[in-house]
């Protein structure tokens, strides 16, 4: 099995996506060259790609065709919201994408932090895991059997696949909230963070979900429609499952009454802090309540009918459909607008849905699968007009 080693920020470079522009960024995440408006800081603090220090950046090379990102800050303060692509996450044609929704006085900053640290928290977590199944291969044999690791060169079967990244996706959240809360200077106590993700290793995709963010999936039907697939759960605290949980470890689930819609939790004897999710990383007083870190972890194998995945946090979510997000991707001549149409589309909703309302922060991230007008040209039977969703 071939993986990369884990890097280090430090031998990395980041682009920001700023008018899909290769502006590179330091190490630390500070735009090599200053930004003139409060919001084009804020793009390029919360969305960052990520490549290796000797990979190719250059349109040609398909670096940035590959995916869309971008974030617009709401009215509620900072821009809470981050997104991440990195390439070369795994293997050297693997992928890792995600969106990640803050919350909390902290909110902006756990956001950032987590968006840094999980891709590596991740690959070091599967690291671990094939070095405790060697030592495990290892012990079991006494003799030096050199076809001992004869599997690790074989093609995994695709459930193998999968439990070794679904364990480490488990393992590095839980490894992640442990590093909130031993952060110097930074408060997780009623603060915390989302997290939608992607790996993708060839045409085998891995889809981790926390909290109310989500993930969508574009795929052209048998009828040749295309459609949209969702592929996460919005972990609210209104859902059976998730208000049992919280209730049983004596969190209270409940909606405001100006809010009747919309189940927070809350500690057991005080009306706080009122958090509109039942998974996330931080929250850490929650943690005692029902609130988990455990994600939910699904695979997916890509087909040619596969177009293309969404990320989106929850201020998307709130005012656009699946099918609506799907078509406005599919309406956007230039791709590597696609996230930028998303976002705008939610913020134009926002004012006319919830106009007394402050909106949220939105943040979408679109990763390119397979084009539609090739699918067709393989498809004869297929036409190219009937996009109907």
């Amino acid at each position: 099995m071939q993986f990369k080693p884990t890097e280090t920020r430090a031998q990395k470079q980041t682009v920001n996506s700023t008018q899909n522009q290769a502006l590179f960024r330091s190490p630390m995440g500070n735009c090599a060259s200053a930004a003139e408006l409060l919001e084009k800081q804020e793009i390029d603090e919360n969305v960052v790609y990520v490549v290796d220090e000797e990979g190719p950046i250059s349109e040609q090379d398909g670096t940035r065709k590959i995916a869309s990102l971008f974030s617009r800050r709401g009215m509620k303060g900072p821009n809470q919201d981050t997104a991440i692509l990195c390439q070369g996450f795994g293997k050297e044609n693997g992928i890792f994408c995600g969106v990640f929704d803050g919350h909390g006085r902290m909110g902006h900053m756990i956001s950032r932090l987590v968006r840094d640290y999980l891709p590596f928290l991740i690959l070091s977590q599967r690291n671990n895991y094939f070095l405790s199944r060697d030592n495990s291969n290892f012990n079991d044999n006494d003799s030096d059997d050199s076809d001992s690791h004869k599997e690790h060169d074989a093609p995994c079967l695709n459930s193998e696949m999968f439990e070794e990244w679904k364990q480490a996706c488990v393992n590095a959240l839980k490894a992640m909230d442990c590093e909130l809360r031993i952060k110097p200077g930074l408060d997780c106590s009623f603060s915390g963070t989302t997290a939608v993700y992607i790996i993708k290793q060839g045409k085998d995709l891995i889809i981790a979900n926390l909290g109310d963010s989500r993930a969508i999936l574009a795929r052209v039907s048998e009828q040749g429609y295309i459609e949209a697939k969702q592929l996460t759960t919005d972990f609210k605290p209104g859902i059976p499952e998730e208000a049992e949980r919280i209730k049983k470890h004596h969190g209270r689930v409940f909606c405001l009454r100006d809010e009747p819609t919309v189940a927070r939790v809350w500690l057991p004897d005080e009306n706080y802090p009122g958090l509109a999710m039942s998974r996330s990383l931080g929250d850490l007083q929650l943690k005692h309540y029902g609130v988990i870190s455990t994600p939910q972890v699904i695979y997916h194998r890509i087909t040619d009918r596969d177009l293309f995945i969404v990320l989106a946090t929850d201020g998307v979510w709130d005012v656009l459909r699946n099918d609506q997000v799907v078509s406005t991707v599919c309406n956007t001549k230039n791709k590597m607008e696609a996230s930028r149409a998303i976002v705008e589309e939610a913020v134009q909703t926002w004012k006319t849905k919830f106009p007394a309302s402050k909106r949220d922060d939105c943040t979408a991230a679109c990763l390119f699968l397979n084009d539609y007008k090739q699918f067709n040209e393989k498809k004869h039977g297929i036409a190219s007009a009937d996009k109907k969703l």
